[in-house]
Protein backbone atom coordinates (compact mmCIF):
# COMPACT_ATOMS: atom_id res chain seq x y z
CA UNK A 1 0.00 0.00 0.00
CA UNK A 2 1.19 3.47 -0.66
CA UNK A 3 1.99 5.74 2.25
CA UNK A 4 0.33 9.04 2.87
CA UNK A 5 1.96 12.19 3.63
CA UNK A 6 0.43 13.78 5.95
CA UNK A 7 -0.29 17.89 5.02
CA UNK A 8 1.83 17.82 1.78
CA UNK A 9 0.15 18.50 -1.27
CA UNK A 10 1.17 16.75 -4.48
CA UNK A 11 3.29 19.27 -6.77
CA UNK A 12 2.42 19.53 -10.32
CA UNK A 13 5.14 18.35 -12.69
CA UNK A 14 7.47 21.28 -13.82
CA UNK A 15 6.67 22.70 -17.26
CA UNK A 16 9.73 23.59 -19.66
CA UNK A 17 10.02 27.24 -20.54
CA UNK A 18 9.36 27.89 -24.44
CA UNK A 19 12.30 28.84 -26.48
CA UNK A 20 11.99 32.38 -27.60
CA UNK A 21 11.84 32.79 -31.50
CA UNK A 22 14.97 33.89 -33.02
CA UNK A 23 15.45 37.10 -34.22
CA UNK A 24 17.23 37.74 -37.66
CA UNK A 25 20.67 39.67 -37.16
CA UNK A 26 20.28 43.40 -37.13
CA UNK A 27 23.07 45.48 -38.23
CA UNK A 28 23.96 47.57 -34.59
CA UNK A 29 22.72 51.33 -34.50
CA UNK A 30 25.15 53.73 -34.09
CA UNK A 31 24.83 55.85 -30.74
CA UNK A 32 26.65 59.92 -30.25
CA UNK A 33 28.75 59.58 -27.48
CA UNK A 34 27.58 59.97 -24.04
CA UNK A 35 29.71 62.29 -21.44
CA UNK A 36 30.68 59.93 -18.39
CA UNK A 37 27.85 60.81 -15.56
CA UNK A 38 29.84 62.04 -12.11
CA UNK A 39 28.56 59.99 -9.11
CA UNK A 40 27.32 62.12 -6.59
CA UNK A 41 29.95 62.08 -3.09
CA UNK A 42 28.82 60.08 -0.47
CA UNK A 43 27.94 62.09 2.89
CA UNK A 44 29.74 61.02 5.93
CA UNK A 45 33.26 59.62 3.85
CA UNK A 46 36.16 62.00 3.96
CA UNK A 47 39.47 60.86 2.89
CA UNK A 48 41.77 60.76 5.85
CA UNK A 49 43.91 63.47 6.45
CA UNK A 50 47.89 62.81 6.86
CA UNK A 51 49.01 64.74 9.94
CA UNK A 52 52.74 66.37 9.70
CA UNK A 53 55.05 65.39 12.83
CA UNK A 54 56.21 68.51 14.49
CA UNK A 55 59.84 68.67 14.50
CA UNK A 56 61.21 68.09 17.89
CA UNK A 57 64.00 70.86 19.38
CA UNK A 58 66.57 68.50 18.53
CA UNK A 59 66.58 70.40 15.35
CA UNK A 60 66.89 73.69 16.76
CA UNK A 61 70.27 73.30 18.43
CA UNK A 62 73.89 71.24 17.91
CA UNK A 63 75.12 69.85 21.17
CA UNK A 64 79.39 70.06 21.30
CA UNK A 65 81.39 68.69 24.01
CA UNK A 66 83.67 72.00 24.35
CA UNK A 67 80.82 74.54 23.91
CA UNK A 68 77.82 72.81 25.24
CA UNK A 69 74.72 74.11 23.34
CA UNK A 70 74.90 76.31 20.03
CA UNK A 71 71.59 77.80 18.50
CA UNK A 72 71.51 76.76 15.08
CA UNK A 73 68.67 79.44 13.68
CA UNK A 74 68.31 83.47 15.27
CA UNK A 75 65.75 84.40 17.20
CA UNK A 76 62.65 86.78 16.57
CA UNK A 77 64.35 90.46 16.67
CA UNK A 78 60.70 91.86 17.42
CA UNK A 79 58.85 88.75 19.37
CA UNK A 80 62.34 88.09 21.56
CA UNK A 81 64.15 84.63 23.18
CA UNK A 82 61.71 81.68 22.15
CA UNK A 83 60.67 82.73 18.68
CA UNK A 84 63.10 81.07 16.26
CA UNK A 85 63.00 82.28 12.64
CA UNK A 86 62.61 80.27 9.92
CA UNK A 87 65.41 79.73 7.40
CA UNK A 88 63.68 79.61 3.91
CA UNK A 89 67.49 79.72 1.98
CA UNK A 90 67.70 83.61 1.07
CA UNK A 91 65.94 84.92 3.91
CA UNK A 92 65.11 84.17 7.67
CA UNK A 93 61.32 84.96 8.83
CA UNK A 94 59.33 85.04 11.92
CA UNK A 95 56.17 82.58 11.93
CA UNK A 96 54.98 84.82 14.72
CA UNK A 97 54.89 88.14 13.87
CA UNK A 98 56.11 87.97 10.04
CA UNK A 99 59.40 89.69 10.34
CA UNK A 100 61.88 88.74 7.66
CA UNK A 101 65.74 89.37 7.56
CA UNK A 102 67.36 89.01 4.18
CA UNK A 103 70.80 87.47 4.00
CA UNK A 104 73.62 88.80 2.79
CA UNK A 105 75.02 87.44 -0.57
Amino acid sequence: MAEKTKGKKAQPPEKAAPKPAEKPAEKPVEKPEEKPVEKPKEKGKKPAKVKKKEKGAYTRYKVDDASGLTRLRPYCERCGPGYFMADHGDRFACGHCGFTRYKRT
